[in-house]
């Protein structure tokens, strides 16, 4: 069984659903409370079931995805989280620098939830396939 790539992930339910319930938690109309929710998308490749685990809420800018919980038996495919500030006032929806570079650190591809829609940016899947560690590819 190969990785799913970005495209496949974001076909899937479940991760359609954990974006959605990321960006209604990041609080977008709230100027003073937004700030970015998200989390880890994983595959068992014993079944290839999908399934996700949200991180700590971040701050406005901000999310700390370095360390994903070891799942017994599952590797982690994407990490996924929100920009909640709004495009209409000059915040960048899509991709940023440092998302760019953490996906092609942690090998996995991320997948961006903002107000005009839902991004891609790193690798096209796990770097690797679904072999090596159980947390973020070597």
């Amino acid at each position: 069984m190969q990785a799913p790539t970005a495209a496949d992930l974001l076909n899937q339910q479940v991760v359609q659903q954990a974006l959605e319930e990321a960006w209604h938690d990041s609080l977008p109309a709230d100027p003073l409370g937004r700030h970015e929710e998200g989390g880890w998308v994983y595959v068992e490749p014993a079944t290839a079931i999908v399934f996700v685990r949200r991180a700590p809420a971040g701050a406005q800018v901000a999310l700390d995805l370095s360390a994903p919980p070891v799942v017994p038996g599952a590797l982690v495919v994407a990490t996924f989280h929100t920009h909640p500030n709004p495009s209409t006032e000059g915040w960048e929806a899509g991709p940023s620098t440092t998302d760019t570079a953490s996906a092609w650190l942690f090998g996995v591809p991320c997948l961006i939830r903002a107000d005009n829609g839902v991004y891609t940016t790193g690798p096209v899947s796990r770097r690797g396939g679904l072999t090596g560690e159980q947390g973020y590819p070597s």
